[in-house]
């Protein structure tokens, strides 16, 4: 078993797509309307769904806005360098909401980007 996907509500699709894959630099995949249901589907990811869990953004054509919720956390990116990566989401017009640094209680350094649903992206300093 393999975790295929994630799916979360975006009210203004245009500018879900431009966030993921112009500021985070994910592809977009995929992308099915469907008319009859009044929804469309746009998977993007950083490789391949046969190998790499991706983000199924859900466009609900009639709904303008969604309670996000308090169940809800965050997605989590690994990135190499955190310091280069935020600032190209800042020149990108990306919102930091939480600078770089090592997180509270430990020594992983950290920083977390707003999406323009208001969903949290946190981003993991992985060293090779």
């Amino acid at each position: 078993m393999r975790i295929l996907h994630t799916m979360i509500r975006v009210n203004d699709l245009p500018a879900s797509l431009a966030f993921y894959t112009g500021v985070l630099g994910m592809t977009l995949l995929r992308k099915t309307d469907y008319e009859s249901g009044r929804f469309t589907l746009a998977f993007v990811g950083y490789g391949d769904e046969s190998s790499t869990a991706v983000l199924e953004l859900t466009h609900n054509w009639d709904t303008k806005s969604y309670v996000l919720g308090d169940a809800f956390g965050h997605v989590a990116i690994g990135v190499e360098d955190i310091y280069a990566t935020c600032e190209r989401i800042r020149k990108a017009g990306g919102k930091l909401v939480r600078e770089p640094g090592p997180m509270k209680h430990g020594t992983t350094v950290i920083a977390f980007v707003e999406d323009p649903n208001g969903y949290k992206i946190e981003l993991i300093e992985q060293k090779r």
